[in-house]
């Protein structure tokens, strides 16, 4: 059975706001020292690379996590 919650350490990362009248998007950068254990949303997961987890906001953003640990780990924890 596929867990509803993983625990993951996050870092800093990048949160989508959408796109401007220009189609660019509008990004916000935030830099935080070291990783926070959270407990994270399997269904809020959208992609996983190795620097960063991909996850969904309820308002519509879009969340680029830098994550501590192995990409093989948290992708068997996503499986």
């Amino acid at each position: 059975m596929k867990p509803k919650f993983i625990e993951l350490a996050l870092g800093s990362h990048l949160i989508s706001h959408g796109y401007d009248e220009n189609n660019r998007e509008i990004t916000e950068v935030v830099s935080i020292e070291g990783f926070s254990k959270k407990l994270v949303s399997v269904s809020r997961v959208k992609s996983l690379s190795e620097k960063y987890i991909l996850t969904d906001y309820l308002d519509g953003r879009w969340i680029y996590w830098e994550y501590e640990g192995d990409f093989e780990d948290v992708k068997k924890l996503l499986l």
